[in-house]
């Protein structure tokens, strides 16, 4: 397809952020609908080049390094729409999903970030965070088109660019993983909206690569803390740390991690609104009354 047909009329850019992942890249940018800009965090299986080939409708950034969740940042400046989709090289979004979504922005103009509803594997299985942002523990607000969130997962969200860009995107010190906290916070600092959309589905079939999962327990509780020391009260920085320390092995390299780059998140502190703060807190209280009625239901 001629990108000039792509980008005519179109609304929503997606944006894919990824890095040696060519096999399910070549699943998956068929399936994506208007202009894709694919950023390429230095991959070394030629992914460039074959994109590029294969896929002559899609732009391609090789960046020839690893910038983690902050490579999107570049794709959304590139951007020629008002509203930005992210997607990783496993998953994309439903025929008519950015239609949809396109919509509410324009319906909505308090609305930043819209969260999508994402389908995980073959069987179409809804990932468990869906559960939690449908729950609506922070209520909705009456110019938003769903429940007010302050979590979601990168793969299935669409930003209002000018928003995304003012918040300054996501974050070089968190680097990836549990990236998108940060980012909804400064959002809603800002005055943005951030609602759920259950009817704008994204499809995420998790790649078949190896996946380190004591990497990634690391990664998560490296990542909890830095967020904290970025923009959370001190007493929240004490309880994810604390946590790391009681967790094990991953959970403690990871809080060692996040003291070689403690003084990092230091001077990029922020503390939140007191709104936004309490906004926090009452969604975590929610969150984990929400996993122990789970992990009740779990054991009977």
């Amino acid at each position: 397809m001629d990108p000039g047909l792509w980008c005519s009329g179109a609304r929503v850019t997606v944006v894919v952020a990824t890095r040696n992942r060519w096999p399910d890249l070549e699943r998956s940018l068929p399936r994506h609908e208007g202009p894709v800009i694919l950023v390429d965090n230095g991959s070394t299986d030629g992914t460039p080049a074959r994109v590029r080939e294969r896929f002559p409708q899609v732009e391609v950034v090789a960046l020839g390094r690893n910038l983690g969740a902050t490579a999107r940042n570049e794709g959304v400046r590139l951007a020629r729409t008002p509203y930005v989709a992210f997607a990783d090289d496993d998953s994309w979004w439903a025929p008519g999903a950015l239609e949809r979504a396109a919509g509410l922005f324009d319906a909505h103009p308090r609305l930043g970030l819209l969260a999508g509803r994402v389908l995980t594997g073959p069987d179409e299985r809804p990932d468990p965070i869906c559960a939690a942002l449908a729950a609506a523990p922070l209520g909705t607000a009456p110019d938003l088109p769903g429940p007010s969130v302050l979590g979601f997962l990168a793969c299935g969200a669409v930003v209002r660019r000018d928003a995304y860009l003012g918040a300054g995107g996501f974050d070089e010190v968190v680097f990836f993983f549990g990236e998108e906290e940060r980012l909804a916070a400064d959002l809603a600092a800002a005055g943005w909206g951030l609602a759920y959309a259950p009817h704008v589905v994204a499809h995420h079939h998790p790649s078949p690569a190896s996946r380190d999962h004591g990497g990634r327990r690391a990664l998560a509780a490296r990542n909890a803390v830095l967020t904290a020391v970025l923009r959370r009260r001190w007493r929240v920085v004490a309880r994810r740390a604390l946590a790391a320390a009681r967790g094990g092995g991953p959970e403690w390299r990871g809080l060692w991690q996040a003291v070689r780059r403690l003084p990092r998140a230091v001077a990029r502190r922020r503390a939140l609104p007191a709104a936004v703060e309490a906004a926090f807190t009452r969604l975590e209280g929610a969150t984990a009354a929400f996993e122990a009625v789970r992990a009740g239901n779990g054991a009977k």
